[in-house]
């Protein structure tokens, strides 16, 4: 029987149900166990007894990022531990596998500091930087990933560890931005930054002038600076939306985004304002296909403004994205290009071409496309760890990284 300070649900328990699902409505799993982790000792007793019993071993914190239904596992709950603690001085914050992003801005906030968060508070803070962590800060600060200082951690064997630069760093390496295949997280500790109030929303165009519109930000993408981060939307209603955080003075920020405003034509609604950072609600698009590409060609663009009964997002990337050198994405590329369903057979020509097929793993819903989240030596020094830190491959659930297999002379 395992014993744990937090509740051990098997079905048939009150609350199973209630803890067995995942955000996804698609799945329905059924585990042999779930396991609310009160603390780091929990989340070691379940790693030990998913190894003892030969179980499946899965971790769920928010249920976000979840894409495989874990029949028959030992799941893992971690909502429990949601501490967070903001250190001021030194601008770090550490936090809990439980806590979400708004938990994090409403503490940070009231230092005058803000966190690499999403584009959602409700998103878990752990798995969301385990997987890259794409915010609206990013061009600025980089990704998520790339401001973890420290990460306590539980790793295939069971024992409780705490690693950095300085200390495993191999691992260090590859959990910021590999994703969850190298340990379970039980505490994340990560840069804050001086960002309080910020020039953000959406200005919605009509869709007349909309190639146009994206032909000019192919080439005014390269001299805005990295403080400004930017999207266009092709919305299913016909609208052309132009999305922007931009991390100064109001009046700065509109004269950057003016020749772009100008290019899509009459403003339909404007909704770009002085917000407080924690509060500025970006939104996203639902990431069916997404891929990155160094450029927009004219038959790219046509195919995207012609796409029947989608929403189309291109997102800016490079600024400090591409400068840091962190285990995540493809970093060299510019854009992304995200649509909230299967592209016609013209846009898939057209990405087929242009694109890198390459993924991102916060938006990635297919564990057999994992390898394409990151680049061809990335991936194998992710590998390459993996079989050193988990050569059982006890953390294989969902998006995976599995073990380099190493020759075996006879």
């Amino acid at each position: 029987m395992l014993r744990t300070d937090g509740p051990v649900l098997l079905p048939g328990d009150e609350g199973y149900d209630d803890h067995r699902k995942a955000l996804n409505p698609a799945l329905d799993p059924r585990p042999a166990v779930v396991v609310r982790a009160a603390g780091a000792a929990d989340v070691r007793r379940a790693v030990l007894a998913a190894r003892q019993h030969g179980l499946p071993f899965a971790v769920q914190a928010t249920g976000h990022g979840t894409h495989v239904a874990h029949d028959g596992a030992l799941l893992l709950r971690t909502g429990d531990m949601a501490a967070v603690l903001v250190d001021p001085d030194r601008r770090v914050a550490r936090v809990g596998p439980g806590a979400r992003w708004g938990d994090v801005l409403a503490a940070a906030a009231p230092f005058g500091l803000a966190a690499l968060s999403g584009s959602s508070p409700d998103v878990g803070v752990v798995g969301y930087t385990l997987g890259g962590g794409l915010g609206w800060l990013a061009r600025r600060h980089g990704l998520a990933a790339d401001s973890v200082l420290r990460a306590q951690v539980v790793t295939a064997d069971g024992e409780l560890t705490t690693v950095s630069a300085d200390r495993d760093p191999d691992l260090f390496w590859a959990l910021r931005g590999g994703g969850g295949s190298f340990g379970v997280v039980t505490a994340l500790e990560f840069r804050l930054y001086p960002v309080t109030r910020v020039y953000a929303g959406a200005v919605t165009f009509g869709r007349e002038r909309a190639a146009e519109t994206i032909a000019f930000y192919r080439r005014w993408i390269e001299r805005v600076p990295d403080s400004l981060s930017t999207a266009l939307l092709l919305t299913r209603d016909g609208s052309l939306v132009v999305k922007a955080m931009y991390a100064g003075d109001a009046d700065r920020g509109r004269a950057l985004l003016e020749p772009l405003w100008t290019v899509a034509g009459t403003a339909v609604a404007d909704g770009m304002r002085v917000v407080d950072y924690a509060r500025a609600a970006m939104g996203g698009t639902f990431a069916r296909t997404f891929d990155q590409v160094r450029t927009l060609d004219d038959d790219l663009v046509a195919a995207l403004v012609a796409e029947p009964d989608a929403a189309v997002e291109i997102r800016h990337w490079g600024g400090r994205i591409a400068r840091d050198q962190g285990a995540a994405a493809h970093r060299d590329a510019p854009l992304s290009i995200v649509l909230d369903t299967v592209p016609s057979p013209a846009t898939a020509a057209a990405l087929s071409r242009c694109g890198l097929g390459s993924s991102f793993l916060n938006f990635l819903p297919d564990p057999a496309r994992t390898a394409s989240a990151f680049t061809a030596e990335n991936w194998a020094a992710l590998r390459r760890i993996k079989a050193t830190y988990d050569p059982a491959n006890v953390f294989a659930a969902g998006l995976a990284v599995p073990p380099a297999v190493t020759a075996v002379s006879a």
